[in-house]
Parts: C-alpha cells; sequence; structure tokens
C-alpha cells in the first residue's frame, strides 16, 4: 500500500498472513454487480472521503466526547449511511436529479447528557434528490438539514483539514461542531481491506481518524453553550459486511489519555462464537497500527443491561484483555458505560442496537481513557441487511 501524502499509516496483521487472499484471488464485484474492496487500492483525498456508489453499502460515523464552558459533559454520535438499491449499471436507474431510485440515505443522530443521564435520539431516511445526497469530489453528505462537510483549507493551513458537521434532534437539541484531525488517517485491515468474514466479499475499506479535536456549539432546551472535546471518525465503504453465519458484531473506539487508540470488533456468529476475522487494532502515538486476532484477545462480559423499551438484552460492562505487539505485554481495558440506556431503538429498517459513551480503566480501576462501543444483532440478526 502506497502512503499518500505521508498521511496514510498501516500495520501488519500477524494473524491473518496465511488466511488472506491473494489481489488476483479477490473477487471485483458481488453477483448483482457491485463493486467489492480491493487489495492495494491507491487511496486519493479529497476524493476517497466522498461517496463511492459503485459499492452497495457507505457510511461516515463520526462520535465524540464534549465538554461545555459550564462543565457538563456530553458523549455524541453523527451517523450517515448510504444504501444502494441498484447496481452501478442497471438499466433502471433514474435519470431524475431531484428523485433517484439508485440510492436511499439514512442517518442517525444521538446526544447524552453524562450527568443528568437523559438520552435523546432521532433517525430519518430520504432517497436521493434534494433532500439527500453524497458528493463523489469530497465529503459533503447531507440528509435533511443535517450535514457532514470538508471545509475548503484556509489560506497558511499547510494542508490540515477541518471536517464540520450541523445537526439536530428533535426541537430541543443542535449542534454544530468542527473537527480538526490531531494525528493521520489510518487505514484498518490488511493491504487496505478489512475482512470481516472468510466470505472475500465481507470486506471493508475501513479509514479513520482515530483523534480529532472538536470545537463548536451545543443548543440544549433554548441554553446555549460553547463546547470542545475530543472525536473519532470512520468512514467504511463496502458491499456487505456481515459473513452467512454472523449476526452482528461488538465494535470498541478507545482513547486512551497517554495518546494510544485501540479499535476493535468482534464478528459474533449465530451460536454467539467469535469470529476468527475479528480483530484488535492497536495505534500508537505515531498513528502506526498493529492488529491482531481472537487468538491475541479475550472479550468477556461483566454486566448486562435489558431495554424496557425494546425488550432487548445488551452486554454493558465489558472487558477486554489483548497483546500489545509493540511491546510484547498483555493489557487489560474495562469498559464501562457512562449511562445505561443508550440504546437507539431505530424503527427505519428494523436495526435498533445500543451506541454510547463510556469510560475505559485499566486492571488496577484507573480511569486511562475514553470509549464508545456500538453492539448490534442482539435484537434482530443483522444477516441480509449489511
Amino acid at each position: 500500500m502506497r502512503i499518500f501524502k505521508q498521511w496514510l499509516c498501516f500495520g501488519n496483521l500477524l494473524w491473518l498472513a496465511g488466511q488472506g487472499l491473494s489481489a488476483a484471488e479477490f473477487p471485483s464485484e458481488t453477483a448483482d454487480g457491485y463493486a467489492l474492496p480491493q487489495p492495494g487500492r491507491h487511496f486519493v483525498f479529497p476524493c476517497d472521503h466522498g461517496s463511492h456508489p459503485e459499492f452497495a453499502i457507505e457510511w461516515w460515523y463520526v462520535t465524540g466526547h464534549l465538554v461545555a464552558t459550564n462543565q457538563a459533559t456530553y458523549g455524541f454520535q453523527a451517523t450517515f449511511f448510504r444504501r444502494a438499491l441498484l447496481p452501478p449499471h442497471s438499466t433502471e436507474r433514474s435519470a431524475s436529479v431531484d428523485f433517484g431510485n439508485d440510492q436511499i440515505y439514512l442517518a442517525h443522530m444521538a446526544l447524552v447528557d453524562k450527568t443528568t443521564g437523559e438520552f435523546r435520539f432521532q433517525e430519518r431516511i430520504n432517497r436521493a434528490g434534494w433532500d439527500a445526497a453524497a458528493a463523489t469530489n469530497t465529503l459533503d453528505v447531507r440528509n435533511g438539514n443535517w450535514t457532514y462537510r470538508l471545509l475548503p483549507a484556509a489560506v497558511g493551513s499547510a494542508g490540515r483539514e477541518t471536517f464540520a458537521l450541523q445537526a439536530t434532534i428533535g426541537d430541543g437539541v443542535a449542534f454544530t461542531l468542527d473537527f480538526t484531525p490531531q494525528k493521520p488517517l489510518v487505514v484498518f485491515g490488511t493491504n487496505g481491506v478489512s475482512r470481516k468474514a472468510q466470505d472475500p466479499t465481507a470486506a471493508s475499506h475501513y479509514l479513520t481518524y482515530t483523534r480529532l479535536a472538536a470545537t463548536g456549539d451545543l443548543t440544549l432546551n433554548d441554553t446555549h453553550l460553547a463546547v470542545t472535546g475530543e472525536a473519532w471518525m470512520d468512514h467504511e465503504f463496502s458491499s456487505s459486511q456481515v459473513g452467512a453465519d454472523q449476526v452482528g458484531w461488538d465494535w470498541l473506539s478507545l482513547q486512551l489519555f497517554d495518546g494510544r487508540e485501540i479499535m476493535a470488533y468482534r464478528m459474533r456468529r449465530a451460536d454467539g462464537t467469535t469470529d476468527p476475522f475479528s480483530t484488535v487494532a492497536w495505534v500508537d502515538r505515531q498513528s502506526a497500527v498493529r492488529q491482531v486476532g481472537p487468538s491475541q484477545f479475550k472479550w468477556t462480559v461483566l454486566e448486562h443491561w435489558h431495554s424496557r423499551k425494546t425488550g432487548t438484552d445488551y452486554p454493558a460492562k465489558m472487558q477486554l484483555e489483548a497483546f500489545n505487539p509493540a511491546s510484547g505485554n498483555w493489557e487489560t481495558f474495562v469498559v464501562e458505560p457512562l449511562v445505561a440506556d443508550q440504546e437507539l431503538a431505530a424503527k427505519i429498517g428494523g436495526v435498533g442496537y445500543w451506541e454510547g459513551a463510556c469510560r475505559v480503566r485499566d486492571a488496577a480501576k484507573h480511569e486511562i481513557g475514553r470509549a464508545y462501543m456500538e453492539l448490534t444483532g442482539y435484537g434482530q440478526s443483522l444477516k441480509g441487511k449489511f
């Protein structure tokens, strides 16, 4: 994988050396004509921050922790989804700019008040056209009045990027946030492809800013607050994320106070076991990435939480023990939700999940970082949806 403007850092995958497919063995598209991730892809920016309509599935995802001037603390999530309805070469695609029939856009916004425990969530869906779209030449996605954009570079910015989010949740919440990368972009996976299952079609191109400085304004029940904090940004595009025998995933983004980050996902099989293509990715202070597989990490659920809204039982407090290939040592992280009820009881598409702000402790119970955790496929299997 080539380096683009010294912004892409790649690690060596230790556990998949004998499991990955060569570039020649990767299929280039699905049976119905959608593109599939290819090893060695040369990412070009700002275009690759934008939409990839030749792939069936794509999302831009930002989570973070905010502190207001009055010292109140919040967690937030903003996710823009794109789902293709017709493959790229379909003759059924509409020529209409205002009401396309080839793409549909879903979006989720959430805010949690860590002090009061109040959790707010809104979802929306729009077809391609005047009310929802995603540019292909840069990051510029919108769904109604929700937008997420790469701002034009300011004079003298030395190429530093700034991403801008504008969103509301009902009538009581609005936030405008700018994000500036504090560390280089990383690409997870082997040679640019993040495998999710034995089936090579279950894979993505997975681009992430693991630490962004956040600044902006939050309006909450007519109270206007200036906020600062840190955020995490994922951008994934694929044509399948789940293998035939998988029901969902558990995902973590840890931002440690010592300057490191950890991304982990546990792909869950129908029998509850961990798929061999699950991973823990260590991102060091210089953004070098090293990844390990299930034989080198252990995911233990310490507590559960029951949703009265949906009747779903979710893991809650959990422990991640993982081998750090940089140090040669095992490390332990206990992830504790700051608020129990951070369930996105989504009705659109029937895919509800838990996504929430957490604290991170070490084995000695010292607080060492912040996290976001995502738990999917507990109320309903994701098979056939991703």
